[in-house]
């Protein structure tokens, strides 16, 4: 549905044509996202975008660039993982310096899509319309949050495959990183749809003087023994792998929007980790 035909339905609702949405939740197939985004902005109406920013890096770019055309505008994506609990704890350990060297870490996500969760959404399985398969589409969030802890990727290689005979896609279901970041940290990443379980997303952090691992919470085991654990907040609907921030993020975007600055989880933001993805595809080309 495009952004006009959203308009009409919600001013027949509340029964004005001179009304408009002052947000729009964009949640659509991704190929759709930034046409609607950017239409959005360009009527002066406030924009929350699902991830990823665009199904490819080329629709982030025009994203980018009407962001910046209209910055009366707020536009957030909705990378939520960046507020759990976990990882918010992780981050401020990791950059007060206190656990000394950060050597790197390793990440997984080990999920399970039946064939019907493409058949009965088709663009799913699609490339063209959707950018991809399991990195795009479950494990951004986790290639995000390797980033957003370890440091800016500077260096990567990585390879995808379609192992499950039963899924019917052209897209990939498996796939697996080396990634350098800037600083001199490495991580490795191996993501998956053909899990017999969707468990619990896993990241470990290994430094000088701690190792951090994120899995349903924080435990953080220091090099003395000690063990400190932060429990994550649990959601209180939906899947409990996806994990309870999204209302945080939602709850944040509308308290921020008075604010003159943009929102911190942005398109240039959003388009970090969908260049991580992009690069990967490209190296299997």
């Amino acid at each position: 549905m495009h952004l006009a035909a959203i308009e009409k339905l919600g001013a027949e609702l509340v029964g004005g044509l001179d009304d408009r949405p002052d947000v729009v939740h964009i949640c659509t197939p991704h190929d759709q996202h930034v046409p609607i985004a950017i239409e959005a902005l360009e009527r002066g109406i406030h924009v929350l975008l699902e991830k990823p920013v665009a199904h490819t890096v080329e629709e982030a770019a025009k994203l980018v660039v009407a962001a910046s055309e209209h910055p009366a505008q707020r536009i957030g994506i909705c990378l939520q993982n960046r507020y759990n609990r976990s990882s918010q704890a992780a981050r401020d350990l990791l950059s007060s310096g206190s656990l000394g060297r950060i050597y790197g870490g390793s990440a997984t996500v080990l999920w399970h899509r039946e064939p019907n969760y493409y058949s009965s959404k088709p663009w799913r399985g699609i490339k063209a319309r959707s950018g991809g398969g399991v990195l795009i589409n479950q494990a951004i969030h986790t290639l995000d949050l390797l980033e957003w802890l370890l440091g800016d990727v500077v260096g990567l290689t990585g390879h995808t495959g379609r192992y499950d005979p039963e899924l019917k896609i052209d897209v990939e279901d498996t796939a697996h990183a080396r990634l350098e970041h800037a600083g001199g940290a490495r991580s490795v990443f191996f993501a998956t749809v053909t899990n017999v379980a969707d468990t619990p997303v896993t990241i470990e952090i290994n430094t000088e003087r701690a190792t951090l691992l994120i899995r349903d919470g924080l435990t953080i085991r220091h090099a003395d023994g000690r063990v400190e654990t932060i429990s994550e907040q649990q959601p209180s609907a939906g899947r409990a792998y996806w994990g309870a921030s999204h209302e945080a993020l939602i709850a944040d975007f509308y308290r921020t929007l008075i604010n003159p600055e943009p929102f911190w989880i942005g398109p240039e933001e959003g388009r970090k980790s969908l260049h991580l993805v992009s690069e990967i595809y490209r190296l299997n080309t």
